[in-house]
């Protein structure tokens, strides 16, 4: 029982990390600004590994890797607010949309080793806690992004 709940809280991990791809993905193709496709590939990247080892482990636990995004909730709603705000190509609004997403993604993997760490391996924790600081570290670049436009 225990790998089944394992399975799940890394497939929670996995979904969020494909909306982060598609979602950047979106945004890259939407935007003209060579910085931002930049920046954007580097999140995509981020989330491409994390997924990478995600998957390693619901593979090593004899589980269903979780394909596709989640289609509901405020993560996805979040991404659809990236959409929007790129078809106007403001920079801030983008960059404001982006920054909410991280902030859902950040939530959902403190939301796991806060509830979920029972179900976890120490090294599953250990990576999941690894993933976390890469992402805080993507959220903060974006904000020194956006922070850097209100002072310029």
């Amino acid at each position: 029982m225990k790998n089944v709940k394992a399975v799940d809280v890394l497939n929670t991990l996995i979904t969020i990390n494909n909306d982060r791809i598609e979602g950047y993905e979106t945004a890259s193709k939407e935007t003209d600004e060579t910085d931002l496709k930049t920046l954007f590939s580097q999140f995509i990247e981020t989330s491409r590994r994390c997924k990478q080892e995600l998957v390693k482990e619901v593979n090593t636990l004899g589980g269903e890797v979780a394909t596709g995004t989640k289609v509901s909730g405020k993560f996805f709603r979040a991404w659809m607010d990236v959409k929007s705000a790129l078809t106007g190509k403001d920079r801030k609004t983008i960059l404001s949309s982006c920054e909410y997403g991280e902030e859902q993604a950040r939530d959902t993997y403190e939301k796991v080793l806060e509830n979920d760490s029972e179900y976890l391996s120490s090294k599953q924790q250990t990576m999941i806690i690894q993933q976390k600081s890469m992402l805080i570290v993507d959220q903060n670049h974006l904000k020194a992004l956006k922070n850097s436009l209100v002072k310029g």
